[in-house]
């Protein structure tokens, strides 16, 4: 995990939106499955403790008491002693019966404030909780801003490990849907800060889970189920297979401040192929992980190899599969998959993912289309990246009749 010329002073695992419920559910495996595996890949290094786990918010499905007394027995349970562990808050843990019951339960139950200021191994975590479902109020706002003005106050490029439930709006892959700004004014003062944030259940291996600008912003995925940012796909921002997700992020950090972030799938036990740097949280110049990513001219390509095949054909349907394009060094995002008349006009079209989102995903992907009038047709199928660039060469069938 660790680098050869990387020798971390400080090692801790974020995850959020676990929403465990009163009943037992794969959710609470998952969280389990997490903090072990956390323990067994960090015990295997060279540097071998994990110092901390932060959970950021929606840790339960409606905020219950039974909800609540499971995480804490699985906390209680499975972090060892050395560990710090810390909690925040959001909409889930106040469903049940209102924010102020849900918060004299916490404080029962966890016995942790809602927002906390801790430093471990020398380095500056700020957790801060909701009110209102989602929003950050006065008393929020002024946390906030004192508590990092104190955390920059000795060494002003020192990264800031700060964390909240909603992403920072217009930040991160999630962040249009399921972000809020009502911190981003604060924040954007203080560019040493590492930002986790959950809410939307996005990937947290899309590139776009990290985003640099006036700070650096991650999202922590969800041990629930998932859901995506983009609203043109047919079967919605939802998709099949959702509930195969259980992600982590790894975070290191060694004595010079240079951070290293390694995002996990617990489902399939594998690291994804991301390793995000972050050698100066503080020079805004060095920034990489910036919109600038979107200013490329690198485009997924079908493989000369790659082929579609048309079956199940009815009088008004058929199936569509294909062989997935590729790109350097990153996934495909999604495909145009487009039935043709013969004379090059669209007669239907789906936009789907590519399956990114699980490790394992599929060499092939699948879709079905009804309600064609009888007619000849071929399909034309177009590979898109994350950075909005589209394949030059679609990959196209031969001419077939229904």
């Amino acid at each position: 995990m660790s680098e050869n010329n990387f020798m971390p002073v400080l090692r801790f695992m974020v995850c959020s939106d676990v929403h465990y419920k009163d009943e037992h559910s794969p959710e609470r495996d998952r969280m389990v499955k997490a903090i072990k595996k956390a323990y067994e890949l960090s015990e295997n290094q060279a540097y071998n403790k994990l110092d901390a786990i932060y959970v950021v918010g929606d840790f339960a499905n409606s905020g219950s008491r039974a909800q609540m007394e499971a995480f804490k027995a699985t906390l209680d349970e499975n972090v060892k002693e050395g560990t710090v562990w810390n909690l925040s808050l959001a909409s889930h843990e106040y469903f049940h019966d209102g924010e102020e019951n849900a918060l004299k339960r916490f404080d029962e139950i966890f016995k942790q404030d809602v927002n906390t200021h801790r430093v471990i191994n020398g380095f500056h975590f700020i957790s801060v909780s909701c009110t209102r479902g989602c929003h950050f109020d006065e008393p929020q706002r002024k946390f906030a801003l004192e508590e990092l003005r104190k955390a920059t106050k000795d060494n002003h490029k020192a990264p800031v490990f700060f964390f909240q439930h909603p992403h920072v709006q217009d930040t991160v892959y999630g962040s249009q849907a399921w972000g809020e700004d009502e911190l981003y004014d604060i924040l954007c003062n203080f560019p040493q800060i590492i930002d986790f944030s959950g809410h939307s259940h996005a990937p947290i291996n899309d590139p776009r889970s990290i985003h640099q600008k006036h700070f650096t912003c991650l999202g922590t995925g969800s041990l629930s189920y998932f859901e995506n940012d983009e609203f043109d796909k047919y079967y919605g921002t939802c998709f099949p297979g959702k509930e195969k997700c259980a992600q982590m992020l790894l975070v290191e950090a060694d004595k010079d401040g240079r951070v290293r972030i390694y995002p996990y799938d617990l489902i399939t036990d594998n690291f994804f192929p991301y390793v995000w740097k972050i050698d100066e949280a503080w020079n805004t110049q060095s920034y990489t992980y910036t919109d600038a990513r979107y200013k490329t001219d690198i485009a997924p390509e079908f493989s000369e190899d790659a082929k579609i095949t048309v079956s199940d054909i009815t009088e008004d349907g058929i199936t569509v599969a294909f062989t997935q394009a590729q790109i350097e060094k990153d996934y495909v995002d999604d495909y145009n998959v487009c039935v043709m008349y013969k004379d090059g006009v669209i007669a239907q079209k789906k936009n789907i993912w590519s399956e990114y989102y699980f490790y394992d995903m599929p060499e092939t992907l699948s879709v079905s289309f009804d309600g064609l009038e009888k007619g000849e047709y071929y399909i034309e199928i177009y590979a898109n990246s994350f950075w909005k660039t589209t394949c030059k060469k679609p990959l196209r069938s031969e001419i077939f009749s229904l």
